[in-house]
Parts: structure tokens; C-alpha cells; sequence
């Protein structure tokens, strides 16, 4: 598998919202800008971040001074009282200076997953604090890079995810140039969180809404793919989301399909049963 892309000088960003809209029963997509975004080196794709949250006596959380592999380290020198929540977010959109609602600083768009123990799991403290966020809220963000990296020799790509990895694979879809080929598969708890998108005409999105609202999220997906006729060839695949979804599906890709393990990327966002957020 490709390596990942990280970015060639990590920085701490500190940011505020400008704006939280609830975009569908299951999503709150939060907008943070400030001038620190101006430097910001936008990969598009699946382009993902570390969020850090305030306590809940703290105007803007405390991030650590070091940007370098040690941040983790020093992270956990800080006291329970003053350690920020961090939690992992992909940039669903990104606007340079003039192209949003700063003349001065970029902003990016954040899409949240805001369900709760209904939907099998428990809203957890980043999805809770989108779910109040109003704007002026302050936030900190460090800024990883991308994970999806294809491989330039496949002739077509596999994108599955549950509606945590919505906004990365809408992000892919909106970073690839018109003649991908490939087949999508999103799982979302609603109809209503089926977002309208546009897709190249070489890719077949297909939206997959779980008609349990107790069924562990990712198994209706996996289910999909495994019914479905797919392509022939070796596909870059990439999946993303609940840990039991990523996992299964790279294990019936390489025992039912033959797909070389180097050609699957990925990543358990979350784990059913604890908090997702």
C-alpha cells in the first residue's frame, strides 16, 4: 500500500467557528477559520486532522508547543484539569482568504457524526460539542495529511465507509479528476443523511441506508459489497469507519477476491459500543 501523505511542516492551528448548521438528522457541519489558516497547505482528498477540544472552564483549549512526532508525549504531561479532548476530523471543505466569510484567513468545513446511543453507540465529547457549538467557540486543530494514496496501476477503485467516513470519501470524489473509475459504498443511519454529490461519470455511488436503527453500523455496508458484482481487475480499495467494517472487509477481499493485501487501505475510525466522537 502507498504510503501516507503527511505534511511537510505540521503546524498547530488555532481556529473559532464561524458557523454550525445542521445539515441532516445525523450530521452537524461546523465551519472554523482564522488567520493561522492562511499557511495551511490544503491536499483535498481524505485530508484529516487532531481536533482539540476545550475544557469545559477554558476559552480555547491548551495544545502543545511541539509539532513534531513528541506532541503526543508532551500531551500527556498536561494535567487532567487543562488536557484537551483530541479527537480525529476530516476536512470536508476548504476555503482560501475571499472565497468564504473571511477577507483576512481561510476556513474548512467539519461534518460531525451527532447521533447518540440510539444508533448503537454513545455521543461522544467532539460530537456533543458540535452538537452546542455557536459561533466564536474556540478550537485548536494539528493538521496530518492524507491517507488515500492509490496506486497509479489499478484499474479501479473500491470506496466503502459508514457515515464517519462520509465526509473522507465524499472529499476523495471531490478531489479526483472526472475519469475515476470506480464503485462507492456509504453507509448512513437515514435516509435523510443521504447527501447529493457529484460524482464522476466513471463512478457508481450507491447510498445505503440501515433500516435497523439498533444494527451495529458498517454491516450493511459489508453486506452490499459482498452481494455486489464487481469490476474485474485489482482495485485500490479504501475503507474507512467502524472497526469491525474496515477489518471485515479487507479479510473477505483477500480470502474471496484474491486483492493483494498492498492494495487495500484501511482504517477503523471508531469501535461500536463506545463513544464514536
Amino acid at each position: 500500500m502507498a504510503k501516507y501523505l503527511k505534511p511537510e511542516h505540521p503546524a498547530f492551528y488555532r481556529l473559532h467557528v464561524l458557523a454550525a448548521e445542521r445539515i441532516s438528522s445525523g450530521f452537524v457541519r461546523i465551519t472554523l477559520g482564522g488567520e493561522s489558516l492562511s499557511s495551511y497547505a490544503y491536499m483535498g482528498y481524505d485530508q484529516w486532522f487532531r481536533l482539540f477540544l476545550p475544557q469545559p472552564d477554558q476559552r480555547e483549549p491548551r495544545i502543545p508547543s511541539s509539532t513534531s512526532k513528541f506532541w503526543y508525549a508532551q500531551y500527556l504531561t498536561f494535567s487532567k484539569d487543562t488536557k484537551p479532548v483530541v479527537r480525529n476530523y476530516t476536512v470536508r471543505n476548504f476555503r482560501p482568504a475571499g472565497q468564504g466569510r473571511l477577507s483576512e484567513g481561510a476556513e474548512l468545513d467539519v461534518d460531525f457524526v451527532v447521533h447518540g446511543s440510539e444508533h448503537g453507540g454513545h455521543a461522544g465529547p467532539a460530537s456533543s460539542w458540535a452538537a452546542r457549538a455557536v459561533p466564536g467557540d474556540r478550537v485548536a486543530i494539528l493538521d496530518e495529511g492524507r491517507i488515500y494514496n492509490p496506486d497509479t496501476d489499478a484499474s479501479w477503485q473500491l470506496l466503502v465507509g459508514d457515515e464517519s467516513a462520509a465526509p473522507a470519501i465524499l472529499g476523495i470524489l471531490r478531489s479526483s479528476p472526472e475519469d475515476l473509475r470506480a464503485v462507492v459504498f456509504i453507509e448512513v443511519p437515514t435516509e435523510a443523511d443521504v447527501q447529493q454529490h457529484h460524482v464522476p461519470p466513471g463512478v457508481e455511488l450507491k447510498w445505503i441506508v440501515r433500516t435497523d436503527p439498533h444494527a451495529k453500523p458498517g454491516d450493511a455496508a459489508l453486506a452490499a459489497v459482498q452481494k455486489a458484482e464487481l469490476p474485474g481487475g485489482t482495485p485500490f480499495v479504501y475503507v474507512a469507519g467502524e472497526q469491525g467494517l474496515a477489518t471485515g472487509l479487507r479479510r473477505y477481499l483477500v480470502n474471496e477476491h484474491a486483492v493483494p493485501k498492498s492494495s487495500i487501505c484501511f482504517t477503523g475510525y471508531w469501535k461500536f459500543g463506545k463513544a464514536a466522537g
